[in-house]
């Protein structure tokens, strides 16, 4: 699939891929496969670091991204040392600590917060009381997925978007100059981390008392550490048990946090950690700007059971969405492709894909499909992954091939063979909302 001189990828040959058919997007996915281009990451005062930034250092960071304006910390252990695969074992096996300060909280505050939340969200914000949290996606007028935050509602009259990685501050404020709403909206100094694993429950308990035990799922209480304010959900990245901190005046308190953190955590084994994108992969949870971005609809990459068929209010992007849904059940969906999980062959995919990995029919051939999100599952000892594939290829145990880098791939360029499965792989210690919906055999919640 690359051509090659001397065993190195020709950049000057790597076309985008025109047999997979995206006409439905303004700005194509960018399908080169350039490989791993190693470059260094600039530090400069032009991207923030985050009030936790020099703690990740303390801690071995030694890699990191840009993710909503902000250095974001993405390895500490090094793959001489094991890399993800160590992070991703105390994950899943004992209590990790990750710097996610990046999810910005960008607070809606005022007496018509909730009027104002309810029109920008697809979900209904009425039903979401105060100290309780909902899972929720913002759309623009054309049903595209612009954010899929954790949506806090602290009080009656606030709320704290805790952002993916897209600028929404700018957007509900726009949305709001016409509208006028009676609420200011702003980015507040809140920084989150979370506590993740099966032993994050015994070190919360050892932080803020037997009181933590209590939190539902999406559940929110007050606490302190070090003396300082926090609030704690019970939410996260993964489908573990698990917990976020937001801590309040972050930019002066930290230390204060993290320190208080990693001393409570050295009897349950605490490692700091990335986020574990290879536990998320397998829980079904989307990363915004890889598995969806602002021109991917939510029926397209699992998501449409957050468009509710009862909410009478009108929301933005609402009448869009509502006609993609009469066209999907009326067999003419929208759009060309639709988000899938799979299974593949090939060697064990330890780290993160450099490229959108290209996928063609179980006989290969020009590709039609991308991967979005590949890891290797311990547990299930395969290789798991999100990717796009055409509407009529999404199928439970659809055949396909999926072309891997050298790296992974049992024979370079000839692929390795696939199958569609269901989303998610494995269980979560909270099913997600998608999940709860079906359950209750119905396709959307309120």
């Amino acid at each position: 699939m690359i051509p090659r001189n001397n065993g190195k990828p020709r950049f000057a040959d790597l076309r985008q891929c025109e047999s997979v058919d995206q006409s439905d997007r303004r700005v194509p996915i960018n399908l080169r496969q350039s490989g791993p281009t190693p470059v260094g990451l600039l530090i400069s005062t032009r991207v923030r670091k985050s009030p936790y930034w020099h703690l990740s250092m303390e801690a071995g960071c030694w890699r990191a991204t840009v993710y909503n304006r902000v250095y974001h910390p993405r390895g500490y252990v090094r793959e001489e040392d094991g890399g993800a695969m160590v992070e991703y074992n105390a994950l899943v096996n004992h209590v990790t600590l990750w710097n996610v300060a990046v999810e910005r909280q960008i607070q809606v505050k005022g007496p018509d917060a909730e009027a104002f939340v309810d029109y920008v969200i697809t979900r209904n914000a009425k039903r979401i009381k105060p100290m309780h949290a909902k899972y929720v996606i913002l759309c623009n007028e054309a049903g595209g997925v612009l954010n899929d935050p954790v949506l806090l509602r602290v009080a009656e009259d606030e709320f704290w978007f805790s952002l993916a990685d897209s600028d929404i501050e700018w957007w509900l404020r726009g949305v709001n100059l016409g509208l006028r709403y009676d609420v200011s909206i702003a980015e507040i100094d809140v920084a989150p981390v979370q506590i993740q694993g099966p032993k994050s429950e015994a070190l919360m308990v050892d932080l803020f008392g037997d009181g933590v035990r209590e939190i539902p799922y999406y559940g929110l209480m007050e606490g302190q550490v070090n003396g300082r304010d926090v609030v704690v959900s019970q939410t996260g990245f993964t489908g573990e048990k698990g917990y976020e901190i937001y801590l309040k005046e972050a930019t002066r308190y930290a230390e204060d946090l993290w320190y208080g953190v990693l001393e409570a955590g050295e009897r349950h084994q605490l490692m700091v950690t990335a986020p574990a994108h290879h536990r998320r992969i397998a829980a079904g949870i989307l990363s915004w700007g890889q598995d969806l971005d602002q021109e991917v609809l939510p029926f397209q990459c699992n998501l449409g059971y957050q468009v509710p068929r009862r909410k009478q209010a009108d929301y933005v992007g609402k009448r869009a969405l509502e006609a993609a849904r009469s066209a999907m059940e009326a067999g003419n969906p929208p759009f060309r492709n639709t988000l899938v999980g799979m299974v593949f062959g090939g060697r064990p995919v330890t780290d993160y894909a450099n490229d959108f990995w290209l996928i063609a029919s179980a006989q290969g051939g020009d590709p039609v499909g991308y991967v979005t999100s590949p890891w290797f599952s311990p547990e299930l000892e395969t290789n798991i992954a999100l990717g796009y594939v055409p509407w009529e290829m999404r199928e439970t145990g659809t055949e396909l091939r999926v072309y891997l880098p050298p790296e992974y791939a049992d024979r370079p360029g000839e692929g390795v063979p696939a199958e569609v499965v269901d989303v998610p792989f494995r269980p979560s210690v909270n099913p997600n909302a998608r999940e709860v919906a079906r359950r209750k055999g119905r396709d959307s919640v309120d």
